[in-house]
C-alpha cells in the first residue's frame, strides 16, 4: 500500500480527488494548502503527491519545484491539478517538475490512471 498526499485548499475538489482514489487501497493523507503540504512531506514518506496549483501560503507550482530541487524528495511523482489549462501553465507545470498536470474539470477516471501510472494497482 503506497501512500498518496493531496494537497487543495477547497474542500470540494479536495472531496472529490479522495473519492476518486480512495478505492484504490492506498492511505491517503490531505493538506489545505502549500505550506501544510510541504510540512506534511518533510515530516512523513510519500509515495505519490497531488497538488493543486492555485492554493494560499505557496502554490503547487512552488512547492513542486521546492521539492523536484531536493534530493531526498525529488523522486516523488507529482500530479498537479488546476483550473489553468493554458499551454504557458502547462510549460510551467512542467518546468518545476511535475510529473503530470490535469486541468479541471477532470473525471474520476483520469485522476485513477494517474495514480495507477505512477503507483500501479486499482
Amino acid at each position: 500500500m503506497a501512500k498518496i498526499l493531496v494537497a487543495d485548499d477547497s474542500k470540494t475538489e479536495m472531496a472529490f480527488l479522495v473519492d476518486a482514489i480512495k478505492g484504490t487501497g492506498h492511505e491517503i493523507v490531505t493538506a489545505v494548502d502549500g505550506k501544510d503540504a510541504e510540512q506534511k512531506i518533510y515530516s512523513d514518506a510519500f509515495d505519490l503527491i497531488i497538488l493543486d496549483v492555485i492554493m494560499p501560503n505557496k502554490n503547487g507550482f512552488q512547492v513542486c519545484r521546492s521539492l523536484k530541487r531536493n534530493a531526498r524528495y525529488k523522486h516523488i511523482p507529482v500530479i498537479l491539478t488546476t483550473s489553468k489549462s493554458g499551454d504557458s501553465d502547462k510549460f510551467w507545470g512542467k518546468k518545476q517538475g511535475a510529473d503530470e498536470y490535469i486541468t479541471k474539470p477532470y473525471e474520476p477516471m483520469e485522476i485513477l490512471l494517474a495514480v495507477k501510472k505512477y503507483l500501479g494497482g486499482a
